[in-house]
């Protein structure tokens, strides 16, 4: 089968709705070579969460083999800072180091932890809300879906509330590196948004070694297991990760997720009715339009998927938006349900690498769409959104609206 003719990631008609897509590559079969990005997608929900679990997989090969052993080319020296960034962060390393590193930050990142976040999560939520009552409008995105994950984060960080304005722009350059096929000016952009913000991070991890206060950075100076103890790279790689993973599927489920009840106003009504339906309704808006579509993973070692074996070298692309509309694992898929029950969509990931800040993104978005429900009952859109170009961070330009 030729994927690209159902699966053009670069195409905006594509990114608007890649769910009928998914549907003709899930009934072609269970692995298919991509040529454009040289990978092998992975299209049904029963390959994705087993290969999401499967040691075979990882996300990254180094620990095991060079670029040479593994068949590829290391990258180019000048892309040197954002490659030591993102490859001490828990998102890119592999045993041993994952789980010494993931064990370290649990300790300061705990549910608890989240808890205690509650009040000022709500209280965030209620000042940007109040903002767009007061203009009796606006962009959702710009008002409410951006700022609050970001002040969320700043505010865990102990970032000095002037410094948040920052934090926004280093995260999106550094996140272009994650669509298929960067350019060279994108890789530009995540280079010097790398430089910036880890130059950043050491002064304010210096300033808190000196004056400890009661945010995630002091904890994670103090982290310790067994004697055991994060280097400042990775205390560095560990923030720009909570900041770039912890608010971009919370950004994007809040645009994604108003934009979806708007085109569905029977449940919308429902929701209104009944504001009880909102935890659930969160799990089935990230089911039914997916912010994070995809995740790459090497393979280490040689796999079958539906007799095709894909060798060691290579690399799959789990097509989380496919898996999370799969017929054979969701009843009615292509329909929103908010009242849906069995809901075991795989937006968060799955196995080691699962989303360890997912607690703090349904906090969020229950305390922002919660505010929106008791205080905007008559929210409507404006104008059909635009989407912004990039597939795997699958989001709105802006979202138009008028309460």
């Amino acid at each position: 089968m030729d994927a690209s003719a159902d699966f053009d990631p670069w195409s905006p008609r594509f990114v608007a709705d890649p769910y009928p897509g998914f549907e003709r590559l899930r009934a072609a079969g269970r692995a298919h070579w991509f040529e454009p990005s040289r990978q092998w997608l992975v299209p049904r929900h029963a390959d994705v969460s087993a290969l999401l679990r499967d040691r075979r997989l990882g996300r990254s090969y180094l620990h095991r083999f060079t670029h040479e052993e593994f068949g590829r080319t290391p990258p180019p020296p000048e892309h040197e800072p954002f490659h030591t960034l993102n490859d001490q962060g828990l998102l890119d390393l592999e045993p041993p180091d994952h789980t010494r590193i993931r064990r370290l930050v649990s300790q300061a990142f705990t549910p608890r932890t989240v808890e205690r976040l509650a009040p000022v999560v709500r209280r965030l939520a209620r000042e940007l809300v109040d903002g767009l009552l007061a203009e009796g409008g606006g962009d959702l995105m710009a008002t409410l879906a951006e700022p609050l994950p970001v002040a969320v984060i700043a505010e865990m960080l102990g970032l000095p509330a002037a410094d948040r304005g920052l934090l926004r722009p280093w995260s999106a350059d550094i996140c272009g590196m994650y669509e298929l096929n960067p350019g060279e000016e994108t890789a530009r952009r995540a280079v010097r948004a790398s430089t910036e913000f880890s130059a950043y991070l050491r002064e304010l991890i210096a300033a808190r070694r000196a004056d400890p206060g009661e945010d995630l950075i002091s904890a994670l100076i103090v982290a310790h297991d067994e004697g055991d103890r994060l280097t400042e790279q990775e205390m560095v790689s560990t923030c720009v990760l909570l900041l770039n993973a912890g608010h971009e599927a919370t950004v994007n489920t809040t645009g994604n997720g108003w934009w979806t009840l708007f085109r569905h106003p029977e449940q919308l009504a429902a929701l209104r009715a009944d504001h009880g339906l909102l935890p659930g309704a969160i799990e089935e808006l990230m089911r039914y339009d997916t912010p994070l579509q995809l995740f790459e993973r090497w393979v280490l070692d040689d796999i079958e998927i539906g007799g095709t074996v894909i060798p060691r070298g290579s690399e799959v692309a789990l097509l989380l938006g496919s898996a999370n509309h799969d017929p054979a694992r969701f009843a009615a898929p292509d329909r929103l349900d908010l009242t849906r029950a069995d809901n075991p969509h795989l937006t968060f990931g799955a196995g080691i690498h699962y989303c360890l800040g997912a607690p703090l993104a349904r906090l969020e978005l229950a305390a922002s769409f919660g505010e929106l429900l008791r205080r905007a009952p008559g929210l409507r859109l404006v104008a059909e959104p635009e989407w912004r170009p990039g597939f795997v961070i699958r989001g709105l330009r802006e979202l138009l609206v008028e309460c």
